[in-house]
């Protein structure tokens, strides 16, 4: 018989971190443990973590709803079936913690070089938002330290001078010795959004993430449309559960891209219903963490390693905190690498 049981662990932010919908100073995070009660010596993690604001989970009584399916875990198929669809985080925590129990509990949930022969993961360098002189230092540093693909979240400050930090890296820098990804996180008015895409397309972006808030689907079609650069929807895809919704929102906004966000938008289960749904209409797609501890963001790398993307993926976001959990990620000019000289520091934390 199964036992489950969880444990809140906020993780606290290195430096207050900016988007466009504010400043970031903790992400939540409960961390919930599966075990066979025949077998206590073998148990498995996994992470439910929030964005307040934008998990579609975000609600008063999430914890609650934790706690209600460690209470039930023996009945967590059908909670997977119905119930937890909603609750991508926690559908995600589960579908982790169970996986990781399946494979010995050693946060080895998804077996392949990356795991046993450090192949690496290609990353982007994320740079958040700030004022001008602390964006170009986090640019300068990401390219000092082997990026060559960059990320950088806009919408925040004045567009003029986050167009002066584009101009400045392109001065240095061609689109094939740096690659450039811009985030608005939906911070464009719909009728600024086409002159301001034309604005950045000038600078050989590779593609926007959100432009527009999400929701706006014809006005998100028409941007896809008549784009200058490609447009890559992220937000977009959150709070849409059924395959046929799925189906229905790909056709019809056309995007020329995705991006996969497994604590956003269901685990790895409804995340490769999206992925299907985008190779079926020959759009490009790659996977980001949700700003996860190491425990979420081990199982999205392994997982995402197996997808054989070439794409740099979304995956540096280990060192953000100060608590976070010691584990054997390490991040490598511009890669993400599972070193097998490093362990996992959770024992004493969690008695896994």
């Amino acid at each position: 018989m199964l036992v489950a049981d969880f444990q809140y662990y906020p993780l606290d932010f290195k430096r207050p971190s900016g988007t466009s919908r504010g400043i970031l100073t903790k992400k939540e995070a409960w961390f919930v443990r599966v075990w066979d009660n025949k077998n206590l010596d073998i148990k498995g993690i996994g992470e439910c973590s929030i964005i307040r604001g934008l998990s579609p989970d975000d609600r008063e009584n999430y914890e609650e709803k934790i706690q209600e399916v460690c209470e039930n875990i023996n009945q967590i198929e059908t909670y997977f079936k119905d119930d937890l669809i909603e609750w991508p985080s926690i559908y995600f925590g589960f579908e982790m913690a169970l996986k990781d129990l399946i494979n010995g509990g050693k946060r080895l949930l998804f077996n392949s070089n990356f795991t046993t022969t450090e192949a690496k993961i290609p990353i982007n360098g994320l740079v958040w938002m700030g004022d001008k002189a602390y964006m170009q230092e986090q640019v300068q540093e990401k390219i000092d330290t082997g990026y060559n693909c960059i990320k950088l979240k806009i919408g925040a400050i004045n567009f003029d001078e986050e167009i002066e930090i584009l101009k400045s890296i392109r001065e240095k820098f061609s689109a094939k010795q740096i690659e450039i990804r811009v985030d608005a996180n939906g911070a464009f008015h719909p009728d600024e959004a086409m002159d301001k895409l034309k604005t950045l397309a000038k600078f050989n972006i590779h593609s926007i993430e959100q432009p527009i808030k999400a929701g706006n689907w014809e006005e998100m079609a028409k941007l896809c449309r008549e784009t200058p650069l490609p447009i890559a929807l992220d937000e977009e895809l959150i709070s849409i559960y059924k395959i046929e919704d799925k189906v229905q929102l790909i056709k019809s906004i056309q995007p020329q891209s995705i991006i996969l966000k497994p604590s956003l938008v269901g685990g790895f289960k409804g995340s490769q219903e999206w992925i299907d749904i985008a190779n079926d209409a020959h759009i490009p797609w790659w996977t980001t963490s949700a700003l996860e501890s190491n425990i979420g963001l081990n199982a999205i790398a392994q997982w995402a390693y197996t997808l054989n993307n070439p794409m740099p993926q979304g995956l540096g976001t280990g060192q953000l905190f100060t608590n976070n959990i010691e584990s054997p990620l390490e991040v490598s000019s511009g890669f993400l690498i599972y070193s097998q000289s490093k362990k996992w520091d959770i024992n004493e934390k969690f008695g896994a």
